[in-house]
């Protein structure tokens, strides 16, 4: 189960001797969604659902960045799983990508992305006692990963993002003063 830390001082997911029912490589990526969870929610902590919705100097805006945190961790680990897109997934997509005029509020956007976090760790768990090295392909064009490979994309992706949200929320904190 993916769980923030109610520790002082902050010891990072890591370090933390968790998992260690998982192989390394699960066990790495289940830290790194740890990680962002803890990150998503420290660095949004004290913004309004408004400032989440708006796109401070044309940066992406923390909402679209959560649902698509939540929503892309699924469909690579559909992928990792050797399974192409559900239509409800592929439906999902398009909301996630055209959602700008969606009006989540904070609270329920970050229960999305611990929802998909927690669901993820099921997943991963089960994934990771598999070959690494199996072949695997992603979406319409067919491209050749493996589950290795989409595994450590989950964690990747999902970091990348969460830089994302941490660069969004650190402008508007400063727009306010």
């Amino acid at each position: 189960m993916i769980t923030s830390p109610a520790q002082a001082p902050y010891t990072e997911p890591w370090l933390r001797g968790t998992h260690t029912d998982v192989s390394a490589a699960g066990r790495a990526v289940l830290h790194a969604l740890e990680l962002a969870l803890d990150d998503l929610k420290k660095w949004t902590a004290g913004l309004t659902d408004a400032e989440i919705h708006a796109q401070p100097l044309g940066l992406t805006s923390i909402a679209f960045l959560l649902r698509h945190i939540a929503g892309s961790t699924d469909r690579i680990l559909t992928y990792a799983e050797g399974g192409q897109l559900s239509a409800e997934q592929l439906a999902s997509l398009k909301v996630e990508q055209g959602g700008e005029g969606k009006q989540e509020s904070l609270a329920e956007l970050l229960a999305e992305a611990e929802a998909s976090f927690r669901n993820a760790a099921d997943r991963i768990r089960v994934i990771a006692a598999a070959d690494l090295n199996t072949p695997r392909i992603v979406g319409r064009k067919q491209l050749p990963t493996s589950i290795g490979g989409a595994l450590i994309h989950v964690a990747d992706h999902t970091q990348r993002h969460v830089g994302q949200v941490v660069t969004t929320a650190k402008v508007l904190k400063a727009l306010r003063a």
